[in-house]
């Protein structure tokens, strides 16, 4: 394969390492100026590197969101991939099988792509990788995952042959829920240590949640921190090309699962040394899809055709700060299904259009319940907090935080983000904003039409039909009804799509 501008500029093909966390929101940083949360690794991935202000994931869920990552398309373009808990067509390329077919040591350690079914696709192991997970830790708290990160990313290093490549994901199970409840608290930190964003309610339960959150974004750090040590003690880490995110949002009410800031606003720190100038804050709108573009660039990998996100190695390489490429202004993203949380397994379908002013979303389904059926909003993560809400939906103090999350939502929402940043307040209906409204969707639903989204092509029903791989007795889906067996296409919308898609291939024709 040809050798891309990016590559030519160094004598070793360099490695690459992807940290990503699983459910750590945007602003749970040091470098953001968050003081609740200890990041000291990410903070120095940001000083030594760039810092993104404007990060996003294509979804606030893990499997559509990480599949993006690896495909460079968004999640309406991924077909079964698309939705939480599927399956992963075998016919999109992804970067990882392109560096392995190019000569990379590739592998991954803990929460590669999932949740879903890859062996089902017909594909012979995780996209992320090798798996990695053989070595086990004690961690300080019963909410982590025991997996030894750093200790198996010394096994992975081990493995590849002399002056070989590598790829390697490392993807933290932290701060995905559930938390040991009040460890935090017991390890030392203080109720008035957090910062409790203005979708949720400000009381003891929240914060004390809120800091069980932020100490294991700390262990996803510290692991961090010992996998850059090691990098150095080889002599490797200024031949590395560090990628430091999170999937989504985090999981708390109205924030993953949600198109919000909380939902797909995601931290990022990019760091290689004598390639990517340092010290700088960059406020260019990134997305998940522009990463699998990137990883191939720095390999001196071509882009296959299929892959329709950008190689941001123009922005990285450039010595300026704010916005370098004024064509980076606006970021899409979009949800279809999260649990298995509606009668017949339906989908919760919006889409987002994220500009510096303004998010914009578009809800496809406004009469269902966004956060699932009523029975117990299976959308939202159980956790200390949604059980606080919902046991105090009848407190008039709590009730409005209850219809943030739970309620259902106009077919429009519009926040001002100078005004609004934890988007609590839908300015859709107000005539002073009309205009930025109707532009907003104009252009997003020219973006989704140019990307063959079919939920604004007519034939949006093909997500409702795609199976929900993980079994009914796991998620207590069972109690619905009319949901197919884990793994089954659901025949009814499956036949609605198809014949809306025959009338629109007709209509062309």
């Amino acid at each position: 394969m040809p050798m891309t501008d990016a590559s030519a500029k160094h004598s070793r093909r360099p490695n690459i390492l992807l940290a990503i966390a699983d459910d750590q929101a945007w602003p749970h940083a040091g470098a953001y100026g968050c003081r609740f949360v200890k990041t000291p690794v990410f903070d120095r991935v940001a000083r030594e590197g760039v810092l993104f202000n404007n990060a996003f994931c294509p979804a606030p869920q893990c499997s559509p969101s990480r599949a993006s990552l690896l495909t460079g398309r968004n999640i309406w373009q991924n077909e079964e991939a698309g939705v939480h808990c599927g399956l992963f067509p075998t016919k999109f390329p992804i970067y990882t099988d392109l560096l392995r077919d190019a000569g990379y040591h590739v592998g991954y350690t803990c929460k590669g792509w999932g949740p879903g079914d890859w062996a089902a696709s017909g594909r012979d192991r995780n996209p992320a990788g090798d798996e990695y997970n053989k070595l086990k830790s004690n961690p300080p708290t019963s909410g982590i995952l025991p997996n030894d990160y750093a200790g198996n990313f010394e096994l992975f290093l081990a493995d590849r042959a002399e002056g070989q490549p590598f790829c390697f994901w490392y993807g933290c199970k932290e701060p995905h829920r559930p938390y040991e409840k009040g460890s935090a608290l017991r390890l030392g930190s203080k109720l008035a240590d957090a910062s409790v964003p203005a979708f949720l309610p400000d009381c003891d339960e929240i914060r004390s949640d809120l800091l069980d959150y932020a100490f294991e974004i700390g262990w996803y750090d510290h692991h961090l921190g010992l996998m850059l040590a090691r990098l150095e003690e080889i002599g490797e880490l200024d031949n590395t090309f560090v990628v430091v995110t999170s999937d989504n949002g985090m999981p708390f009410p109205r924030a993953k699962a949600n198109l919000y800031e909380h939902g797909c606003h995601v931290p990022m720190a990019i760091r290689w040394d004598g390639h990517v100038p340092g010290g700088r804050v960059l406020d260019d709108f990134v997305s998940f899809i522009d990463l699998c573009p990137t990883f191939l660039d720095v390999a001196g990998i071509e882009t296959p055709p299929e892959i329709i996100g950008r190689s941001i190695i123009d922005v990285l390489s450039s010595d300026k700060a704010g916005l370098v490429d004024p064509a980076r202004s606006f970021v899409v993203t979009g949800r279809e299904r999260h649990a298995r949380a509606r009668r017949d397994n339906m989908c919760y379908p919006c889409r987002c259009l994220r500009t510096g002013d303004y998010l914009y979303v578009r809800n496809f389904k406004p009469d269902r319940w966004p956060a699932g059926d009523p029975d117990e909003f299976r959308d939202i993560d159980g956790s200390p907090s949604k059980r606080y809400i919902l046991d105090n939906r009848g407190d008039e103090q709590v009730r409005p935080y209850f219809d943030l999350a739970c309620g259902k939502r106009p077919a429009e929402e519009l926040y001002d983000l100078s005004k609004d940043p934890d988007c609590t307040k839908n300015v859709a209906g107000d005539p002073a904003c009309a205009d930025a409204k109707a532009k907003l969707w104009a252009r997003l639903k020219k973006l989704l039409r140019d990307q063959n989204d079919p939920r604004v092509l007519g034939y949006g029903d093909i997500f409702d039909s795609y199976p929900y791989t993980v079994a009914l007795s796991r998620d207590g889906g069972a109690a619905l009804g009319g949901c197919p067996e884990g793994g089954e296409y659901h025949p009814l919308f499956q036949q609605r799509a198809r014949e809306a898609l025959e009338k629109l291939k007709q209509s062309k024709s």
